[in-house]
């Protein structure tokens, strides 16, 4: 097998059944391909609806079902590497659709070099609502939208593909752990960083590319253009980073209330300019955030 797409999904049937779809009538040899449809114990009708795929499409036979009952994104992720068969996995958010030549064009990224262990691609938006005016441009990428370059390149530290479009050559797990269970989506958390994490220690032994071809285009609900979303966004950015980096009481708790308490101070002046407000505010969240996660990584919160 040479390819497997994992697809991990939490009571989103639909838009499941709208992914695999895309990746089954895309271009790549079926013969060389699987699905792999991780289930992170939905309440909705998702095992109903893959079943219908495997029955009714042409190529069903192609999609496996496997339920994982820990919940969190993470640990889903971890289940697909754990099924898969494939020299590459390439992971699929449930609610991005892939074009019709996308996995082939992460492959040709693989097989340019065997060095290469991490190949991420494009990610075109499609906003349910239309994208809102007020959005931070440096911020657009907490809505999952990637457009690093429009050629195959190396990407530079810090930079990483995003989780909605990104694969792995299967071989590095026999030799790193894979994501972390602690950062990642899980429920209404928006924990997140697995994705950087990972492929930071990835980098000590092997390279990671981008690719404007092997492109995805991701849906954003109306619900996550709010700043209520957006805020909420922020905020657990910030637990996500301060988890991962291991930051612990004293020092860490010091610095971010300084900084949190700088970026108020900032809000002011600015309270009747809206952008200028906005990411002020945007920093405030991030400080709580982190304040958040010095804390829950003590053991304190």
């Amino acid at each position: 097998m040479k390819v497997s797409v994992a697809v991990c999904t939490h009571n989103r049937s639909r838009d499941t059944a709208e992914a695999v779809r895309s990746v089954l009538e895309g271009s790549f040899d079926k013969e060389e391909l699987e699905i792999i449809v991780v289930d992170n114990r939905s309440t909705d009708d998702t095992a109903h609806v893959v079943e219908s795929l495997q029955q009714q499409h042409p190529h069903g036979d192609k999609v496996h079902y496997f339920l994982e009952q820990k919940l969190g994104l993470s640990a889903a992720r971890n289940r697909a590497i754990r099924e898969a068969t494939g020299d590459f996995i390439l992971f699929l958010d449930d609610d991005a659709l892939a074009s019709p030549n996308w996995a082939q064009e992460i492959v040709d990224v693989f097989e340019r070099d065997g060095a290469i262990g991490c190949v991420g691609g494009r990610i075109d938006p499609i906003w349910e609502a239309g994208e809102p005016d007020w959005i931070p441009e440096e911020h657009r990428s907490v809505f999952t939208i990637l457009d690093y370059a429009d050629h195959v390149v190396e990407m530079e530290t810090p930079n990483i593909p995003y989780g909605a479009n990104v694969a792995f050559r299967r071989s590095v797990f026999l030799h790193i752990s894979p994501f972390r269970e602690d950062l990642g989506r899980v429920g209404t958390k928006l924990l997140s960083s697995e994705e950087s994490e990972l492929i930071g220690r990835m980098r000590e032994a092997y390279k990671v590319f981008y690719t404007p071809h092997g492109y995805v285009q991701h849906k954003i609900a109306k619900e996550r253009t709010t700043k209520k979303w957006f805020l909420k966004r922020i905020f657990w950015q910030g637990v996500s980073d301060a988890v991962r980096r291991n930051d612990r009481a004293g020092v860490a708790m010091i610095k971010h209330s300084v900084r949190m308490l700088q970026a108020v101070a900032a809000s002011l002046p600015a309270l009747f300019q809206s952008r200028r407000f906005i990411r002020q505010i945007v920093k405030i969240c991030y400080r709580n955030g982190s304040l958040m996660g010095v804390l829950r990584y003590s053991g304190k919160g």
